[in-house]
């Protein structure tokens, strides 16, 4: 938006602030954080809570960088909804197939981004200084751990630092008084007339938006990537003012929204799936709100970046602990001679008061087994220990141990050892029917059976052959073996670690002599009497 355009919206008709503010919706929850406004006080005032949109302003520009699971996907979205979107990401490869129309994800169909690319509604970029044309900057970048088992946020320092010379192009000018800011001056002194004991000194947010021609008009950055509360409003804010001159909150907005995608599930789609939004001051949550306006159904304001970073964290710790409790009834039932998978579908007959919860052979994907350590170590910083959380990741770290295991007492009804078997890991992926293999526990599997003198090799039908990573370079290359008769009869065993809808497992039942399955894919599958073991 150009510095003139304010002035246009305002002689167009745009309501001021007070009368947009009654029009956006009501019945705002109270929810309250040390240092901050309660969610009841703020939505009240911007008039906007849990499950409703505000109304449309402007946004005809916006750039997401990071175009992997999360960030393409939410680009596509942003340009179905009527936004002009640049994807701004460092590898060259992604970017050459996107402009052609080629999707790179197997779950995302290539008509959808050539579509968009020939309406110009989507273009990619490795041009940062393309956000100096942009009214919103979305980071979707990841957040890994280190190899202590740390978090390691260069990712998004280094976005921050990337994007933050863009930041100043276009920066609005103070405009003297009868602007019709004032009233937004007065909101951000009602919200916050004290400093958050919370923050440091130096980054508490200003209430001096009375300096912006139009709050509206400056630019957003908005972080998804999922992490410890304060990355926001610390550590990302810092790189930003130091490499743009400017101040969150006063020239730029500050906005934190946790991404929640699900790949592989057909009824997960970013326009009804509820979003999380969380400001650095409340003009910045407006900004924010207005701009998932246009592209998600639903919205949740919360009272700052920190309860959005930290809902997120919630929200993939509790599916944590919970996979850690029925991995551990798994071990502790099979002792016993008990079916766990069996024990959950009677427990889910249940109407209320329980959700299932299902086994594995250890936790992937980039959320589940990284975000609770970031948790964990922020946590430390308060002298706060997180046990009940360590105990469930040191019980989740643990199932690849577990199976193997299952598959030495596999071979050894066969008489055969690990030692010189040859066997074939079935899934790569760390979840059904996608091609994501990040994090997942099929290469620990892999690494463990390779360490035991074990011949390895995989067959994925999404994976068919393996890219170069982070923690499992020594595997890139290694292409995934034809699904045929002749192949699964050569192998002494064969480890199902993920169970894709598109795998015969009758055919599996037919061609193996010995299998060991970690995802229960085998319960309905006609098989011989110890065919099939369970881990």
């Amino acid at each position: 938006m150009k510095n003139g355009d304010s002035n246009l919206i305002q002689k167009k008709g745009r309501p001021p602030l007070s009368t947009l503010n009654s029009q956006l919706s009501t019945s705002p929850t109270g929810i309250k954080g040390e240092g901050h406004p309660t969610l009841s006080t703020l939505t009240s005032q911007l008039s906007i809570s849990p499950g409703t949109r505000p109304p449309t302003l402007v946004t005809s520009q916006v750039a997401v960088v990071g175009l992997g699971y999360v960030g393409l996907p939410l680009s596509l979205q942003f340009a179905r909804s009527g936004v002009s979107v640049i994807g701004l990401d460092i590898d060259p490869s992604k970017i050459k197939s996107l402009n052609g129309g080629r999707s790179y994800i197997k779950h995302i169909p290539s008509e959808a981004i050539a579509e968009l690319v020939k309406a110009k509604k989507f273009k990619s970029s490795t041009d940062f200084s393309l956000i100096r044309g942009v009214e919103a900057v979305i980071i979707c970048v990841p957040t890994p751990l280190n190899k202590n088992r740390e978090p390691d946020i260069s990712y998004i320092v280094n976005t921050g630092k990337a994007i933050a010379p863009f930041l100043k192009v276009g920066r609005v000018c103070p405009q003297a008084a009868g602007s019709g800011n004032e009233s937004l001056h007065h909101l951000n002194h009602n919200l916050n007339p004290n400093p958050n004991p919370n923050l440091p000194a130096g980054s508490q947010p200003s209430t001096l938006n009375s300096q912006l021609s139009n709050p509206l008009s400056a630019k957003l950055v908005v972080l998804e990537s999922t992490t410890y509360p304060g990355t926001t409003d610390e550590d990302l804010r810092a790189v930003l003012e130091a490499g743009s001159g400017l101040k969150a909150g006063v020239d730029f907005h500050l906005a934190f929204s946790p991404e929640r995608e699900d790949p592989g599930n057909p009824d997960s789609k970013v326009s009804t799936i509820p979003k999380v939004v969380g400001g650095y001051t409340p003009a910045c949550l407006q900004r924010a709100m207005e701009l998932y306006g246009k592209a998600v159904k639903t919205l949740v304001p919360v009272s700052s970046c920190r309860a959005a970073e930290a809902t997120k964290l919630l929200e993939n710790t509790f599916r944590g602990v919970n996979i850690a409790l029925v991995n551990e009834l798994k071990v502790v039932y099979s002792a016993m001679g008990i079916d766990i998978w069996e024990v959950i579908a009677a427990a889910r007959t249940k109407p209320f008061g329980f959700m299932p919860f299902y086994p594995g052979p250890g936790l992937g994907g980039h959320c589940i087994p990284i975000d609770p350590f970031y948790l964990t170590w922020k946590a430390r910083e308060y002298g706060q220990n997180t046990r009940f959380i360590e105990l469930a990741g040191e019980i989740n770290s643990a199932m690849p141990e577990y199976v193997i295991h299952r598959v030495a007492e596999a071979l050894n009804a066969h008489r055969k050892p690990v030692n010189g078997s040859k066997i074939l890991l079935l899934g790569l992926a760390y979840k059904p029917n996608v091609d994501d293999e990040r994090e997942s526990p099929s290469y620990v599997l892999m690494d463990l059976l390779k360490q035991s003198g074990a011949e390895v090799a995989y067959h994925d039908p999404y994976v068919p052959a393996i890219k170069p990573t982070r923690e499992h370079s020594h595997w890139a290359g290694t292409k995934s073996v034809p699904w045929k008769r002749e192949t699964a009869a050569a192998f002494d065993l064969v480890l199902l670690a993920t169970n894709h809808a598109c795998v015969n497992y009758q055919e599996l039942a037919d061609w193996s002599p010995c299998i060991v399955d970690t995802r229960n894919a085998m319960a309905s599958v006609k098989t011989k009497p110890g065919q099939v073991w369970k881990a």
